[in-house]
């Protein structure tokens, strides 16, 4: 046996139980798609550990800021002793050594001059904190073709949005600063992201334009809302 029928023997059996999904065509088509996470904190740990677990074969990470211990407890991707690291560089790591069959590029800048950079992706998944840095990851994706996972989350609740021909215009767009916030509801609100990311990556059907909202009420019950966006 080559090195080639090696490789794509060890790359199925690693994605043994994704392969059971799809098949293994698909599954290997995975290998050639491209995203950006746009921040690797709270909900970009979570997503690019997904995602690159699941056999993304390109990952782009784009957050400027460090590790900061105060943030650790949501950031599934740091521990205590990353304190000053940069988030991406360290993500970046920690996703390649779990998966040997993705690669991440960390870009430790700012999203305004990643943005120079005029990359192509398939999709493009939102993990920020704030609403103008969305309403620019928006025009970005619409100026290079891509749809985008929108994904936001503060206190018992978030949102998620698979942006195709919608805009964030439909947001009032403002500065504002969240409130607080637990860890395992930045997981969950990630997985529907990296859900919806992964299904349309390996070309399964997407409820696209479509914003989901989830909350826990007063007596602790999961809450799913839902609202067609504008086109």
């Amino acid at each position: 046996m080559n090195d080639a029928a090696n490789f794509m023997e060890e790359y199925f059996f690693y994605f043994n139980r994704q392969v059971m999904l799809w098949g293994e065509d698909t599954q290997a088509n995975l290998q050639n798609k491209k995203i950006a996470i746009i921040g690797s904190g709270g909900l970009g740990s979570s997503l690019g550990l997904a995602l690159g677990a699941s056999g993304i074969g390109h990952i782009d990470l784009v957050d400027f800021d460090e590790v900061s211990v105060h943030n650790i407890h949501r950031q599934i991707a740091f521990k205590v002793g990353d304190e000053g690291k940069k988030k991406c560089e360290v993500a970046a790591k920690l996703i390649e050594s779990r998966c040997p069959y993705v690669k991440v590029t960390p870009f430790d800048m700012k999203f305004e001059e990643f943005v120079k950079e005029k990359r192509i992706y398939d999709l493009i998944l939102d993990a920020t904190d704030n609403l103008p840095s969305r309403a620019q990851i928006d025009k970005f994706a619409k100026e290079i073709g891509s749809p985008w996972i929108y994904g936001s989350v503060e206190s018992f609740n978030g949102q998620v949005c698979f942006i195709e021909k919608s805009s964030f215009d439909a947001f009032k767009v403002m500065d504002r600063k969240p409130a607080g916030i637990a860890a395992p509801i930045v997981m969950h609100i990630a997985s529907l992201q990296a859900n919806l990311a992964l299904r349309y990556l390996a070309g399964e059907s997407v409820k696209k334009d479509l914003l989901y909202y989830l909350y826990f009420n007063d007596e602790g019950e999961l809450i799913t809302q839902k609202f067609k966006m504008p086109v």
